[in-house]
């Protein structure tokens, strides 16, 4: 018998919903071959543990870690320890270097594709010297290297709230590829994520920084395996791709536009780097899949029914978008209870959470629909909802 929940509207009213059959997601054999996928997992708060904001991260390790062996099980690589975990809103560098750690041990042992965030969050304030960014930087890299993972040299706030120009991001940039060997991929990430990243590459005139960043690649393409572009405009990141040496990935973090972009044109395309793939691994997995055989109709049929999810989960304030990725885990028993490091399980409303789970069944992402009523209802009770 089809699972169904009354669920309450804007006005008040209530409106009941039949859930749809799951949709019977087939796990792979093996990850796809034509593009490189990475979802950007979350963490899993200890729900024991005093995770209030200002207080030092403590997660779950079993859920935390299972939620990456999911993904793995998918075909999809991990990218670790990103905005999506929640660097900058509640994890901090001493919780990052274990979760960096375990994550990077597990995708030894399960041959997992895994990727991790170098930032410079163990600094506090400003800075007093693009030296010290550097250093961070420095530490960060090396540290994921020797862990096995390949490095995500993410932007920093401690830079952006330092550097006077675009001079400046250079100077940091160029000192920490020079000394790194092995590739990385660098991240571009927009202010519509993180506020404190406005003017990013030394220019809020996007033109002027896209010339930045692209001088920056160019000149360090021996080590720049790719690049995670997180700016919400599918535009600049298809011109984006032009003007990037042939070498270079685009790994597109857009969680608008992700179909028509990692499906590309006659010339370029985008792999993928995306909080989004978190929230719908299967269905992410089945349309990569159809990408292999060469039905890009049938890539578009899977994938676009999750756009409307995505857009909303990552709908503004964009920041808290962590919070419905969350809440799609614990709806599918991937974690025990809806808390998060920081408290940040309240930054989102139960309308936009309510609507989350109407998009999340509509695109077939519910995988027990038994359960994800079951603890619907228990979270419409917690917050006062009585229909």
């Amino acid at each position: 018998m089809t699972a169904g929940i009354s669920l309450p509207g804007v006005d008040g009213a209530t409106e009941r919903l039949t859930l749809r059959e799951p949709a019977g997601w087939q796990r792979p054999a093996a990850p796809a071959s034509s593009r490189i996928a990475y979802a950007a997992a979350h963490v899993v708060a200890d729900p024991y543990a005093d995770n209030a904001p200002g207080r030092p991260a403590r997660l779950d390790w079993d859920a935390t870690l299972g939620v990456r062996r999911n993904l793995w099980s998918w075909g999809l690589g991990v990218a670790e320890a990103m905005d999506t975990a929640q660097r900058g809103m509640g994890l901090d560098w001493a919780a990052t270097r274990e979760l960096i750690r375990r994550s990077a041990a597990e995708a030894a042992a399960c041959g997992g594709r895994i990727v991790a965030g170098a930032a410079t969050d163990q600094l506090t304030g400003v800075p007093r010297s693009l030296e010290e960014v550097v250093a961070a930087y420095t530490e960060q890299v090396a540290f994921v290297q020797e862990c096995g993972a390949t490095a995500v040299v993410m932007a920093s706030r401690q830079l952006a709230a330092l550097a006077t120009g675009a001079d400046d991001y250079l100077r940091v940039y160029d000192q920490v590829l020079s000394q790194t060997t092995a590739p990385v991929v660098l991240h571009w990430l927009g202010d519509m994520f993180d506020p404190a990243l406005a003017g990013y590459w030394g220019s809020a005139d996007l033109d002027a920084a896209t010339k930045t960043f692209v001088s920056l690649v160019q000149a360090h393409a021996d080590v720049v395996d790719g690049v995670k572009v997180s700016l919400l405009d599918a535009d600049r990141e298809v011109r984006l791709r032009e003007l990037l040496p042939a070498t270079v990935r685009v790994y597109t973090g857009d969680d608008y536009h992700y179909p028509e972009l990692i499906a590309g044109d006659d010339r370029r395309f985008s792999h993928a780097l995306l909080g989004a793939f978190a929230a719908i691994a299967p269905a992410a997995s089945a349309a990569l899949h159809r990408l292999d055989a060469g039905d890009r109709t049938g890539f578009r049929e899977i994938l676009d029914p999750t756009v409307p999810l995505s857009r909303h989960v990552f709908a503004p304030p964009t920041q808290y978008y962590k919070t419905g990725i969350a809440f799609l885990s614990w709806l599918n028993g991937f974690q025990p209870g809806f808390t998060m490091v920081g408290g940040l399980h309240s930054g989102r409303s139960m309308p936009h959470l309510v609507q989350a789970f109407r998009l999340a069944d509509a695109a077939g992402l519910l995988l027990d629909p038994d359960l994800a009523v079951e603890r619907m209802r228990r979270y419409l009770s917690v917050a006062g909802v009585t229909a």
